[in-house]
């Protein structure tokens, strides 16, 4: 179980409290708007209605010994600069910053913070991915040119075992995991001889112009 703060309650920082606090975590909340506040109070440890700009006010709401603190302030670009660049000051562990632009994600990085993720460009990114494809249902990056897909089974692999297919070797791709439909499973690394049903979903491992090889089959 690990601890978190979450600095602006946003759509993004509201959900990302939501589903920590869903898996268990430490959650602290802050937003200087109550409105805000009184939407996710009931859910996290702690909702505090505090404007983390005072460097005074962050101070006192010991930050250092949490594991993650996340600056959501997204709509205010100088905002989120200056309360990255207190937390660095505080010594806090690990600082996870959203950007809206990439000049901005550019400054987060150079005053310090650990991580810094763009949150609409990513997920723009993978609809775009998903809407190019009759069969992609999604793309998961993980840089150097690799992706994870999840896919819906072209026609020509229906009906045949991995072996017979031989993705491994015939496109350099790595089937994880098969989701069953009907019965509902999931096999992890299956064998060679899983027959592949159309109502399957496939999670494949390889290089992005490796598995655009695989979305284009017919």
């Amino acid at each position: 179980m690990r601890s978190f703060a979450i600095i602006g309650l946003s759509s993004f920082g509201h959900y990302l409290a939501k589903y920590l606090a869903a898996g268990g975590h430490h959650v602290m909340a802050i937003d200087k708007e109550e409105s805000r506040i009184e939407k996710v109070k009931s859910f996290v440890d702690r909702a505090i209605i505090a404007d983390a700009t005072d460097k005074k006010t962050l101070a006192g709401l010991g930050l250092k010994d949490l594991d993650v603190v996340v600056v959501s302030l997204g709509e205010s670009i100088d905002a989120s600069i200056l309360v990255t660049l207190y937390l660095r000051e505080l010594k806090v562990k690990e600082i996870l910053a959203k950007a809206l632009t990439e000049d901005h994600g550019k400054v987060l990085d150079i005053i310090g913070a650990t991580n810094v993720v763009f949150p609409e460009r990513d997920q723009a990114f993978r609809l775009a991915k998903t809407m190019e494809s009759d069969y992609l249902l999604d793309n998961i990056t993980l840089g150097d040119g690799m992706s994870i897909i999840q896919i819906s089974p072209p026609q020509p692999l229906v009906g045949k075992t991995l072996g017979e297919l031989d993705l491994r070797n015939k496109y350099d791709v790595l089937v994880l995991v098969i989701k069953q439909v009907v019965p509902d499973n999931a096999v992890i690394i299956p064998r060679a001889s899983h027959v592949i049903k159309d109502s399957d979903i496939l999670l494949m491992l390889g290089l992005d112009q490796d598995l655009a090889k695989i979305q284009k089959l017919k």
